[in-house]
């Protein structure tokens, strides 16, 4: 559905290294950079990519919620998340409120975002 999803943060440096470390065991990479005030696009292999600049408003509180290939992915998030200063939101596991194989974690970037990874896919 989306081609990309472009939001402003308040420490650009800060927000940068977060989301290129928690999002890495996603395959995650930056693709293009400009100033801070531009931005920096980071992207996976699906050709979808988030784009986070530097503002100096402040910034609305998001849920952005990635899809991963499976359930060890999450796990690996959660953990690098957590590494790059991610507040827990949820640790990995089921959430079969949503459907019996929403297998999800969570964490709080620095903005205050609510960061997701989430499989839909039956364990393996």
């Amino acid at each position: 559905m989306f081609d990309h999803v472009k939001f402003g943060v308040s420490n650009y440096a800060a927000s940068k290294e977060f989301f290129l470390k928690a999002l890495e065991p996603l395959g995650v990479v930056v693709v293009s950079e400009g100033s801070p005030t531009y931005g920096v696009e980071i992207s996976s292999k699906d050709n979808t990519s988030l784009c986070l600049y530097q503002t100096e408003e402040k910034p609305a509180h998001l849920h952005l919620a990635f899809t991963a290939l499976n359930r060890q992915q999450v796990e690996a998030f959660y953990r690098a998340a957590l590494k790059a200063g991610g507040k827990d939101n949820g640790a990995p596991g089921l959430r079969q409120h949503y459907h019996p194989n929403y297998y999800a974690a969570f964490v709080i970037d620095p903005d205050g975002h609510n960061i997701e990874v989430v499989c839909h896919e039956p364990e393996t």
